[in-house]
C-alpha cells in the first residue's frame, strides 16, 4: 500500500494524481470516485449519527428503575426500509459504474488513414516496458522503443486517440498512468486493451500496479504527450536506423562482438536480439533501467558496468569487462539518439 498511496491521493504532484485527470477517461474514472465517495460519506453520517443518537438518547441513567425495557421483535417497516434503501443504493451504483466502464473500455478500432490514431502494443516484462508503434494515421510504422511512451495530444479540430494493446512476455504486469487512464492488467497469454486521449501536453508519470517479482517497484512509466509537429519528428527519428559514427567504431566493434547482440537490437547492426530493450536510439530516452536513473554519461556507464548495482535482481547480467571496454560501449552509445 505504501507504494500506491501517493500514485492513488497525491494532490501536490499533478504529474501522478488521479484527481487532476487529463484524459476523457480519467475525467469519468474520477466522477464516478466521487458519486461513490460522496453516498459512502452520506451512509455513514447516517449511520454513525443514528448511533450516536442511540448512545445518548438510550444510555444508562440513575433515575432508571432498573428493570428490562420493552422488547421489540421484528418491524415490518423497518425491514423494508434497511431492504430497499442499500439495494436503491446498489442499483445506482450499478448503472453508474456500467456507464463509466462504457466510456473508458473502447475496443480499438482498425487504422484508418486521415484519423490521427496512434496504434500501439505495449509488452510487460522483468521489469521494463517494450512499446512496438503499429500505426499511426493509417500508416504502418513498424520499429520498437522502451520504457517511454510518446503520443500526439489532440485538439479542437483531431482528437488523436492512442489505443494501446496490452499483451505479457512473462508474468502478469498492470499499466497505470494515473492522469491518463485506469490501470489495465497485462496476462499472459491473454491480450487486453485500452485507449488514451489527451489535450495537455507534458510528462505523466505512472506504475507498473501488479506486483511481479523483486524490481517491481522499478518498473515505472514516462508517457510524454507532445505537440503533433513535435510527435511527428520524434517518429521520424526513431524509424531510421542507428546512425554509425566513424569515431566510435571501437565502441561498436566491442558491442557486436559480445553475447549483447542476443538480446539487444540495434538496427543498421548486426544486432538483432528481441529479448532485452532496443537500444537503436537509446539516448532519446530520457532515463535508464525504465526510469530509476538519469540517462546520461555516469548512469549508463555504471549500468553497462554491472547493472545488479541499480537494479539489483534485473535479467541483464555484468560481463566482467575492463574499463576500457566500457569506455568504448559508452562512447558508442551516446551516438544513438
Amino acid at each position: 500500500m505504501s507504494l500506491f498511496l501517493p500514485l492513488a491521493v497525491s494532490g501536490l504532484n499533478r504529474g501522478v494524481s488521479v484527481f487532476h485527470p487529463a484524459s476523457p477517461a480519467t475525467e469519468s474514472i474520477r466522477h464516478l470516485f466521487i458519486l461513490v465517495l460522496a453516498i459512502s460519506g452520506a451512509i455513514f453520517l447516517v449511520v454513525e449519527g443514528v448511533l450516536c443518537y442511540s448512545i445518548l438518547r438510550f444510555r444508562c441513567r440513575s433515575s432508571d428503575p432498573g428493570t428490562e425495557p420493552p422488547q421489540v421483535y421484528g418491524s415490518k417497516p423497518v425491514e423494508i426500509a434497511w431492504t430497499a434503501a442499500p439495494a436503491l443504493v446498489v442499483f445506482i451504483l450499478v448503472l453508474v459504474l456500467a456507464r463509466t466502464e462504457y466510456e473508458v473500455r473502447v475496443r480499438p478500432p482498425k487504422p484508418q488513414p486521415g484519423d490521427e490514431a496512434l496504434f500501439v502494443t505495449v509488452v510487460g516484462r522483468q521489469w521494463w516496458w517494450e512499446y512496438r508503434y503499429e500505426y499511426f494515421n493509417g500508416e504502418a510504422l513498424g520499429f520498437v522503443t522502451a520504457n517511454e511512451l510518446h503520443i500526439p495530444v489532440g485538439d479542437a479540430e483531431r482528437a488523436r486517440p492512442v489505443y494501446l494493446t496490452l499483451v505479457s512476455a512473462d508474468v502478469c504486469h498492470s499499466f497505470w498512468v494515473p492522469r491518463l487512464a485506469g490501470k489495465t492488467d497485462l496476462i499472459p497469454g491473454r491480450q487486453n486493451s485500452m485507449w488514451l486521449q489527451t489535450t495537455e501536453a507534458g510528462l505523466y508519470l505512472g506504475q507498473c500496479a501488479e506486483y511481479c517479482g523483486t524490481q517491481h517497484a522499478y518498473m515505472l512509466l514516462r508517457v510524454y504527450a507532445e505537440q503533433p509537429s513535435d510527435f511527428r519528428r520524434w517518429l521520424e527519428n526513431q524509424r531510421k536506423p542507428a546512425v554509425n559514427d566513424p569515431s566510435v567504431q571501437t565502441g561498436r566493434q566491442t558491442f557486436l562482438g559480445l553475447s549483447c547482440v542476443n538480446c539487444h537490437r540495434i538496427r543498421g547492426t548486426s544486432a538483432a536480439g528481441s529479448y532485452g530493450p532496443d537500444l537503436t536510439h537509446l539516448m532519446s530516452r530520457a532515463t535508464l533501467a525504465a526510469g530509476v536513473v538519469p540517462n546520461d554519461r555516469l548512469q549508463l556507464r555504471r549500468w553497462v558496468a554491472d547493472p545488479q548495482q541499480i537494479k539489483a535482481g534485473c535479467l541483464m547480467p555484468s560481463f566482467g569487462l575492463s574499463e576500457g571496454q566500457v569506455g568504448a560501449i559508452v562512447d558508442y552509445f551516446l551516438t544513438l539518439r
